[in-house]
């Protein structure tokens, strides 16, 4: 009981960084292959510092996993479409219900829950126009609670970093 609590404490508060802590943080947000070695050369600390520094920041939730960007394109999920969804229903059970739904949908790469006019916004990967549109009516549309679908199609991708700067 004593963890799930400090784990939900970790999660609605933050964390206290100092210049170090910060530096770790972009050189891992930049590699996240760089060795302990590698950073405490970079942050002029020693390994043990800076090791534990990570664990810690790990720890407190401040890092929440270590990822690979993937070059969609050459993977064959070229076709990026913005989806803003509405449900018909608006209470709790009806959007667990939904939030369940697209966790099981492979094609939704990103889901966010949003003000305004619609209630999602998802981001779908799919290799072709022919392949969104067969998710489109015969997954996504098939969801129970689904009320309007907007698809927008990505033309090209501007700007993409999950690097958050200090």
């Amino acid at each position: 009981m004593k963890k799930a609590h400090q784990k939900e404490q970790t999660a609605t508060s933050s964390v206290q960084l100092d210049k170090s802590d910060l530096a770790i943080l972009k050189l891992l947000q930049e590699n996240a292959r760089i060795t302990v070695k590698e950073i405490s050369e970079k942050v002029h600390l020693s390994t043990t510092p800076v090791h534990e520094r990570i664990k810690r920041l790990e720890q407190n939730g401040v890092i929440r996993q270590y990822a690979t960007l993937v070059d969609h394109a050459k993977v064959k999920k070229g076709l990026m479409v913005i989806c803003y969804v509405s449900l018909k229903e608006h209470n709790k059970n009806a959007g667990l219900k939904f939030i369940k739904a697209i966790n099981q949908l492979n094609e939704v790469i990103e889901c966010y829950n949003i003000s305004g006019e619609f209630d999602f916004m998802l981001k779908v990967v799919e290799e072709n126009m022919d392949s969104y549109y067969d998710f489109h009516v015969n997954r996504l549309s098939q969801i129970e609670n689904m009320g309007n679908v907007q698809s927008v199609f990505v033309m090209g991708v501007i700007k993409q970093t999950h690097q958050l700067v200090w």
